[in-house]
C-alpha cells in the first residue's frame, strides 16, 4: 500500500506551527509496511487543497489528511474531500450528540458553528473524537481510501490509534519492525565505516545511520509476514551491530541519554546534584524531564559567575585566581561542592566557554571541563569541540555531562 500525508493549514506554510503530525503518521505507517511516497502541505485554499488531494488519490492508495476539520469558515477539508470523492455532506446525528455532550461536560455553551463539525461525507465511516470536538472519518471509493484526522496532535494521535490503526492492520500484507540504537562518542561517518560489512549488499534487514546533535543512531528494520518474524531478524542484526560498535552504544530502545542515566540512578537508589556554569541548567532540565527522577535528583546549582561558584559551592577563590574558571581544578571543586552541600551520592559539574565570545587562544570557544565525583572517586574530562554556535555548544556540553555520569554509573555495576 502506498500513501500520501496531506496537511492542511496556512499556519503550517507560514511556519507558525510545526507539522509534527506528518512525522508521527509516517513513523506509524512504516511499522505497518505502508510506503509513504509524499508529504504535501497546503494552505486554507480550496482550489489548491482540492488539487493536492486529487493528485494524492491518483498516485497513491491511501491519503491521510490532517487539519481543517474545525468549526470556522476556513476549515474546509471535509468539504473538499466530499467534492473530490463526488458525495454530499450529511448531518450525522450521532456526531452532533457527541459534540453537544462534550460541551456539557466542560460547562460551556456550544456555538452554532460547531454544528458544522457534525457534517460528514455521505457513506464515510465516522471516528468519534473522545478528546475533542472534531470527528475524523474514512471514505473509500474505487479502491482508494481517504482518511481525515483533526489537526491538534493529541486528537490526531488518539483517533489514529483507536480507529485508523486497526483498519490498516487488516489491509496490509506485511509488518515492519525496527529498533533504533543510540550511540555517543562516535561520529556518523566513523559509525557507518565500522558498519560497512553489514551495510554493503543489505536487503532485509536494512541498516541506516542517522546523525543527531552530538550523537548518532542506527535504525535496523525488517519487513515480514508477522511482527514476531520481523523482530527476530532485527534482534539478530542488533547483536552483529553491537559486536562492531557496542562500546559506543548507550541505548537499544530509543531512550534519550538522560532517560538512561535517570533509570540507572533510580534503580540503584543513588542521588545526584549538579553544578552548571556554561550550560545554565540544561543538565538539570534534561534530567528533570524524566518522570520519577525526583527520587534521585536532589538539586541543581547554576553558578555562572565566579562569585556564585565561591558563594554557593564553596569553590576556593585561589583556585579560580590561579587556574581560571574554566579549568580541571575548578570543575573538581564545583562537583565536590555540589555533592557535599546537597549530601548526595554523586556530584557532577561543567565549566566552559560556550561562545560566541569569551574565548582565548588557551581556552577557545568550545572548550569545557566536566567532573563527576562520588564515594568511589572522581573522573574529569576535558571536552574540546569546534565552535558550533552558543546553544549547540551548550547542548553538547550537557550531553558530555550525561555521558560521564552514565560511564561513572556503568563502572559501578
Amino acid at each position: 500500500m502506498k500513501a500520501t500525508i496531506l496537511a492542511v493549514g496556512t499556519e503550517l506554510l507560514f511556519g507558525q506551527v510545526i507539522n509534527t503530525n506528518a512525522a508521527y503518521l509516517s513513523s506509524r505507517l512504516q511499522l505497518l509496511g505502508v510506503d509513504v511516497l509524499y508529504h504535501f502541505t497546503v494552505g486554507d485554499n480550496p482550489a489548491r487543497a482540492a488539487s493536492a488531494l486529487e493528485r494524492s488519490i491518483a498516485e497513491t492508495d491511501l491519503v491521510i489528511t490532517s487539519g481543517g476539520l474545525g468549526p470556522t469558515q476556513d476549515d474546509l477539508t471535509k468539504e473538499i474531500i466530499a467534492e473530490v470523492m463526488g458525495v454530499n455532506l450529511v448531518l450525522d446525528e450521532g456526531v452532533l450528540s457527541s459534540i453537544e455532550e462534550f460541551f456539557r461536560e466542560i460547562g460551556r455553551e456550544m456555538t452554532a458553528n460547531n454544528r458544522k463539525q457534525a457534517l460528514i461525507p455521505e457513506g464515510a465511516s465516522v471516528f468519534y473524537n473522545d478528546v475533542g470536538t472534531a470527528p475524523g472519518f474514512m471514505i473509500e471509493k474505487n479502491g482508494k481510501t481517504v482518511v481525515a484526522l483533526p489537526g491538534p496532535p493529541r486528537e490526531l494521535h488518539h483517533l489514529f490509534q483507536k480507529d485508523v490503526l486497526p483498519y490498516l492492520e487488516r489491509r496490509t500484507d506485511g509488518v515492519i519492525r525496527y529498533k533504533l540504537l543510540r550511540f555517543y562518542g562516535i561520529g556518523e561517518s566513523s559509525l557507518e565505516s565500522k558498519l560497512t560489512p553489514l551495510i554493503d549488499g543489505q536487503t532485509d534487514p536494512t541498516i541506516a545511520t542517522y546523525a543527531k546533535e552530538g550523537e548518532c543512531a542506527v535504525r535496523i528494520a525488517s519487513k515480514r509476514k508477522t511482527g514476531e518474524e520481523a523482530l527476530a531478524v532485527v534482534d539478530a542484526m542488533e547483536e552483529r551491530v553491537k559486536n562492531l560498535v557496542g562500546e559506543f552504544l548507550y541505548s537499544d530502545d530509543d531512550r534519550e541519554l538522560s532517560a538512561v542515566v535517570a533509570a540507572k540512578l533510580m534503580a540503584r537508589n543513588l542521588t545526584i546534584a549538579s553544578a552548571e556554569s556554561c550550560t545554565g541548567g540544561l543538565f538539570a532540565d534534561s534530567l528533570i524531564a524524566v518522570p520519577g527522577v525526583s527520587k534521585s535528583f536532589d538539586r541543581g546549582y547554576i553558578t555562572y559567575s565566579n562569585e556564585s561558584k565561591i558563594d554557593l559551592l564553596g569553590v576556593p577563590k585561589d583556585i579560580i585566581e590561579t587556574f581560571g574558571a574554566v579549568s580541571e581544578e575548578t570543575a573538581v571543586a564545583m562537583a565536590e561542592g555540589a555533592r557535599e552541600r546537597a549530601g548526595t551520592d554523586i556530584g557532577v559539574s561543567v565549566t566552559g566557554v560556550a561562545g560566541s565570545d569569551g574565548g582565548s587562544a588557551e581556552k577557545p570557544v568550545g572548550v569545557a571541563w566536566i567532573c563527576v565525583c562520588g564515594a568511589n572517586g572522581r573522573k574529569t574530562k576535558k571536552l574540546v569541540t569546534r565552535d558550533r554556535g552558543r546553544n549547540l555548544n551548550r547542548h553538547i556540553f550537557m550531553l558530555e555531562m550525561m555521558n560521564q555520569v552514565n560511564r561513572y554509573l556503568s563502572s559501578q555495576i
